[in-house]
């Protein structure tokens, strides 16, 4: 359920409001837009069902929600949530690009990657520094050691970093590195990492799981916005069908529903879904025309030698040249891009 405050609503009546719903068991939230302010009510509605709500000082409209999600529905918020990363807001006129290599390797490489990215326009870096992997024999990262090589690396270029955390014993940890926390799709439903990376109040990059539908992705963002953290970004990068042609199927259709069906952003990870280097090109042009807010591609200054994903990871000159090409379709999209 949804309350729509009156204009010119006091703070005294805003507080009025929430403790009437509270005292029924409830939880609110309060998120204030440009044109109104709207409190969610989290929890069991049907013990406001005969409560005369719209007679409370402040109150203009009480409007029920019938999606599962309510923190994450477009009825919560009027307008697109912007999400801050560096000096870039993913959700905004803006395309913002995230670019680096699947995992940590090294310092040198690293920091050469963050030193190209930047230069054709990539607002942020990712690294793994840990990586689930499908093999326990695969390499499985550098753990702490790569959060330190990634901070030292922001601390040389600027730019914000972008890692995973697997565990909730990480979390901590990785949020102290980290300036936006990403969960990897194998553990979207990981629901206690959801939690308490909800009672963090870094940014969370949530990629969509393999075998997730739209809802499942909405309710994962649900989980962390429930503990209080709003910055969530949603990520589609392809799910896990019969096809053989590509590592996943692209969900080209889910960026528009999501768009629709959510104020959150959406980026799309075009290297993920292909998971071939001459297709994170054309992916990533029809993810821009149907409304992604933003990009994760995977650079690697030597793709042959890399420890994981080497196939799908772009050289620094196809970094460059797809930056370049993808101008054409930002702007179509009315959109910018970093300089």
């Amino acid at each position: 359920m949804i309350i729509v405050t009156k204009h010119g609503v006091t703070q005294e009546e805003l507080d009025h409001i929430r403790e009437r719903v509270e005292s029924f068991g409830l939880r609110t939230h309060v998120v204030v837009g440009e044109h109104r302010t709207v409190i969610a009510c989290v929890g069991d509605e049907e013990r406001l069902q005969n409560i005369p709500l719209r007679s409370i000082p402040g109150v203009e409209a009480v409007q029920p929600v019938m999606r599962p999600y309510k923190l994450a529905s477009r009825d919560f918020s009027a307008e697109p949530s912007r999400i801050p990363l560096g000096s870039a807001e993913i959700g905004g006129s803006e395309l913002v690009v995230i670019a680096g290599p699947c995992s940590v390797e090294g310092k040198d490489m690293l920091e050469s990657t963050a030193k190209e990215i930047r230069a054709h326009g990539a607002r942020a870096l990712r690294g793994g520094a840990f990586k689930p992997r499908s093999s326990p024999y695969s390499f499985q990262g550098l753990g702490e050691e790569g959060l330190k090589i990634l901070a030292e690396v922001r601390a040389e270029t600027g730019l914000p970093i972008v890692t995973e955390v697997m565990d909730t014993r990480q979390v901590e940890l990785v949020a102290s590195y980290a300036d936006m926390l990403q969960i990897g799709a194998r553990n979207m439903q990981n629901f206690n990492l959801l939690l308490e990376v909800g009672r963090i109040r870094r940014p969370v990059l949530l990629k969509r799981g393999m075998s997730a539908t739209v809802e499942d992705l909405l309710l994962a963002a649900e989980y962390v916005m429930s503990q209080g953290n709003p910055n969530v970004v949603l990520c589609e990068r392809g799910i896990r069908t019969f096809g053989k042609a590509t590592r996943n199927t692209f969900d080209l259709a889910a960026i528009p529903v999501l768009k629709k069906e959510t104020h959150l952003p959406v980026v799309a990870d075009p290297s993920h879904a292909g998971g071939k280097r001459d297709l994170v090109a054309p992916l990533a042009y029809a993810a821009v025309a149907a409304g992604a807010d933003g990009l994760m591609i995977e650079v690697h200054p030597k793709p042959e030698t890399a420890t994981s994903d080497g196939d799908q990871s772009l050289t620094f000159s196809g970094f460059a040249d797809l930056m370049e090409s993808l101008k054409p379709f930002v702007t179509a999209a009315g959109r910018t891009m970093g300089a």
